[in-house]
């Protein structure tokens, strides 16, 4: 539509022109004396529309000829930027693809254009690391002094010092970070990782809830690192029974079920004594957990002569338990330190009944060994000498 508006305001030019011209009697009288040049109107107008686009070229040409060493070196300048743009991306795609080398030459290419030139020593600094040229590395890192890019910086380092185990550096190039207001997810996962090298594991389990809690972590991940400081803070405290008991309280609930947890902490409780704590600890547990470590640990947080109580727990599990090796492994133990021979006697053989002697090989050989205890404290050698080569056998 707009096509056929210019053709037709063009035809209609073109008619008023020739109009114009086909009536237009004019004259235009020139006096220079002593000449005097006389033309017609339409003549003397396309002079002028001649001359104007004479001078229009020549000025037009000058111009462009007066520009050309400007153009030149734009020109010059829009193919090195091309270039380095292109060496940039040369650059990123060798680093992904594990051509450090190949890397870290394409990143001096694309320094040819001086506003990508500390971004790609950004780049240049990891490809050195990875071929653990840690001087290299560290004359890359020099070149990037622009505040904007300072975070990108930091952040960088602290990544690469981790990789290379300087926890300590890193802790330290992540300390600048913080005091510019930097704290990223990211920067939390690499300081968890240097805390975790120098074994600060009190840093470890709060960087690894904090992670936990904003899903930056995978669950199983978090987990296994959450139980490795707690195990390591419950062995520095297993001496202590009142720095064991406060930093226990620290504990969230999830953590204080966790199996692998429960059962260490149920173990150095008993070994202080603390018999009561101990076995609240199991049974919480395993009220989440049901598990055969947790089950076995029951029968340590017995006190001698006082097991009744949980005999009791213990016979109450069996409701929903009914063919649990380990449970009446563990009810065969508390009643053997009650004296109980009988209802001992009947756990341990119940427990070789249903336990799988494949699986559970361990389990069967502690069985006989109580059992023959049990024969022996009852003057019955014959069966406990039976017991104890079966026992024997099963080791063997």
């Amino acid at each position: 539509m707009r096509l056929l508006f210019w053709v037709a305001v063009l035809f209609g030019g073109a008619v008023g022109l020739a109009l114009f011209t086909q009536f237009n009697q004019s004259n235009v009288v020139l006096f220079y004396p002593p000449y005097r040049v006389e033309m017609s109107l339409n003549l003397t107008l396309a002079l002028l529309l001649l001359a104007f686009f004479i001078v229009w070229t020549v000025l037009s040409t000058f111009r462009h000829l007066s520009e050309m060493p400007k153009r030149a070196a734009a020109y010059r300048e829009r193919s090195r930027m091309s270039k380095a743009q292109a060496a940039m991306r040369e650059s990123i795609e060798n680093l992904f693809a594990g051509r450090f080398a190949r890397a870290e030459r394409a990143a001096h290419e694309a320094q040819a254009w001086p506003e990508q030139a500390q971004t790609a020593a950004l780049v240049g600094a990891r490809a050195a690391h990875r071929m653990q040229e840690s001087e290299r590395r560290d004359a890359w890192m020099a070149q990037v002094t622009d505040p904007e890019r300072e975070q990108a910086r930091l952040v960088s380092m602290a990544e690469l010092l981790v990789d290379a185990r300087d926890a300590e550096g890193a802790l330290a190039t992540i300390a600048q970070l913080q005091e510019k207001g930097g704290r990223q997810i990211h920067v939390q996962r690499i300081a968890l990782r240097a805390h975790q090298h120098l074994k600060n594991w009190s840093e470890v389990l709060r960087l690894a809830r904090s992670l936990e809690k904003r899903n930056a972590l995978h669950p199983v991940l978090a987990l296994r690192l959450k139980q490795m400081a707690v195990e390591a803070m419950l062995e520095e405290r297993r001496h202590d029974a009142e720095a064991l008991f406060h930093f226990w309280r620290s504990l969230t609930a999830d953590e204080r079920h966790a199996v692998r947890i429960a059962e260490l902490g149920a173990r150095y409780f008993s070994s202080l004594g603390k018999q009561n704590e101990a076995r609240r600890i199991v049974e919480e547990a395993l009220k989440v957990n049901w598990d055969s470590r947790l089950v076995q640990r029951y029968a340590d947080c017995a006190e001698p002569g006082k097991a009744l109580p949980q005999i009791q727990q213990a016979e109450k599990w069996l409701v929903d338990h009914p063919t649990d090796a380990d449970l009446y492994y563990t009810l065969g133990v508390l009643c053997l330190g009650e004296q109980l021979w009988g209802k001992a006697q009947s756990n341990f053989e119940r427990t070789l009944k249903y336990a799988d002697r494949d699986a559970q090989r361990r389990i069967c050989i502690r069985a006989h060994l109580a059992l023959a205890r049990l024969f022996e404290e009852t003057d019955r050698a014959e069966d406990a000498q039976r017991h104890y080569r079966e026992g024997a056998m099963l080791a063997a």
